[in-house]
């Protein structure tokens, strides 16, 4: 089963897909590269004018995988500090990727966006959510920071400074 799926529903619209239903779409590298491959490919795709990124399941993305993240070989020989720094950066990467689409990128936001989720959310431009959608940082409630992949930068564009932060501290 591909964790990464690429449709195209109609006429110039492509839907990446993250399809990992069972483990919510968790950001596991195994999803991640080749997510981030998509969104590279995509936005040079001529016969492409919108996409919409979203998760299989009942789960847009739960953030990262703790329990089952994958392993690249980049990560041989590494000590746990370097593996982290490698991780961050492949995330951050696929922040980027979104960001630098040419096609403006909806959101399709149809269950948990927990964490990177919500960093991953907040990345493109439009955010539909359904009625059971719900967004949450999870860095503050873990003892970490909530900037991560950077949600204070994109949160407050979004939503505004002042609630923006209050999410951002309160985990809320």
């Amino acid at each position: 089963m591909a964790f990464v799926t690429v449709e195209k529903p109609r006429p110039f619209v492509t839907q990446i897909t993250l399809n990992r239903p069972e483990r919510m779409n968790a950001m596991a590298f195994d999803v991640m590269v080749p997510f981030k491959e998509a969104l590279e490919e995509v936005s040079f795709d001529n016969d492409t004018r919108v996409v919409i990124v979203t998760g299989a399941g009942e789960g847009f993305c739960s953030g990262a995988d703790l329990e089952d993240p994958g392993w690249m070989d980049i990560f041989d020989g590494l000590t746990v500090p370097g593996i982290a720094r490698r991780a961050m950066k492949i995330l951050d990467d696929v922040i980027k990727a979104i960001q630098d689409m040419h096609q403006p990128v909806i959101g399709a936001i149809n269950g948990a966006a927990i964490g990177g989720g919500f960093c991953l959310a907040m990345a493109t431009d439009i955010r539909i959510a359904s009625t059971g959608a719900y967004f949450r940082p999870a860095g503050i409630n873990n003892g970490l920071t909530s900037a991560e992949l950077g949600l204070s930068y994109l949160l407050p564009r979004a939503i505004g400074t002042s609630r923006a932060f209050e999410i951002m501290l309160t985990g809320r």
